[in-house]
């Protein structure tokens, strides 16, 4: 992934302005419990470090959830009406998708809505070439936000896809607004296809989140890195280190970037002060029992069809289906 012109404008093809980034920074790091916004990771640096990041061995989410979706792609197909419309919310690189669509042949087309109107140029022009008998369209819109979806999509049944846990970055609250917002916009009777992180052992998610190569520790920092390259920060990286903690009360991993000594940052023309062990809270991954899933679907409209896990017990894929009205 490329990004035009990144000392002026932040990821362009995201509407992310130098002034959107600069509130966000200057906003997080003057809370009593100072905090960064998670979707500021991924300029290009951070973006190949987070592909990185799915391959190392600790990581087991992206490749046992692929394995899950190759499992039940059948399964999912069977209950797909000919003249159905995958809709896939943050679709990006649209990779697990192509499970999807090779299991189902039925289909009538694919939109594919994303923030990044380059990672939808990158994913049509591919999909079309290996895809030519489906229609692909791509929407660029925030997902979290309402979205009118495209005439393709009218009088036809329509199947949501929202894989990779994403649902886990948001708080209980927010995940089940999230969900009803994919009730309200893909309709009655329509279903939702995604994928879950599972509760666990911390010996497992631990590991996860802090490898022991250090790439997950590079993601992390590299938040800072991207403040001082392009909101003129004075950050001293080798006065942060990465931490990941599991927060068992809130059934969350959190990744945080804790202050090494008493020190003082200047970002755009402020100051901020950290003392020795404070730290700033960059990403929560929320992770649930099945149970909890479920109920938290229902509060927002849908009802659990099927669930998938692998047989170790680490991730799960849900079949949702939204009421009749």
């Amino acid at each position: 992934m490329t990004f035009a012109d990144i000392n002026e404008t932040l990821v362009a093809d995201r509407g992310i302005t130098r002034d959107d980034f600069l509130r966000a920074v200057t906003d997080g790091l003057s809370k009593g419990r100072k905090e960064l916004p998670c979707r500021f990771f991924y300029d290009e640096a951070g973006s190949i470090l987070f592909e990185e990041i799915t391959r190392l061995d600790e990581y087991y989410p992206t490749r046992t959830e692929t394995a899950i979706l190759t499992d039940c792609a059948g399964e999912i197909s069977a209950g797909t009406p000919a003249g159905s419309v995958i809709v896939e919310f943050g679709s990006g690189s649209s990779t697990k998708t192509e499970i999807l669509i090779e299991a189902i042949p039925q289909l009538a087309a694919y939109v594919a809505i994303d923030v990044s109107e380059t990672a939808l140029d990158e994913a049509r022009a591919r999909l079309a070439k290996k895809y030519p008998q489906l229609k692909v369209e791509t929407l660029v819109a925030d997902f979290a936000a309402p979205v009118d979806l495209p005439d393709v999509c009218c009088n036809r049944p329509l199947l949501g896809f929202f894989p990779g846990s994403t649902i886990g970055n948001l708080t209980r609250e927010d995940a089940t607004s999230l969900l009803r917002l994919f009730t309200d916009g893909l309709g009655p009777r329509s279903r939702l296809i995604i994928g879950v992180d599972l509760r666990k052992d911390p010996a497992i998610l631990i590991p996860a989140y802090d490898d022991a190569a250090g790439v997950t520790a590079a993601f992390n920092l590299n938040l800072l890195v991207r403040i001082n390259r392009e909101l003129g920060g004075n950050f001293d990286l080798r006065a942060f280190a990465h931490r990941a903690i599991w927060n068992a009360d809130a059934g969350r991993i959190e990744m945080h970037l804790e202050s090494l000594k008493r020190q003082t940052a200047t970002i755009g023309g402020s100051e901020f002060r950290f003392e020795r062990g404070e730290t700033i809270h960059t990403e929560n991954s929320h992770k649930y029992e099945i149970e909890d899933f479920r109920a938290m679907a229902q509060a927002a409209g849908w009802s659990l069809r099927k669930t998938w896990r692998d047989p170790q017990g680490l991730f799960s894929v849900h079949e949702l289906v939204a009421a009749e009205s």
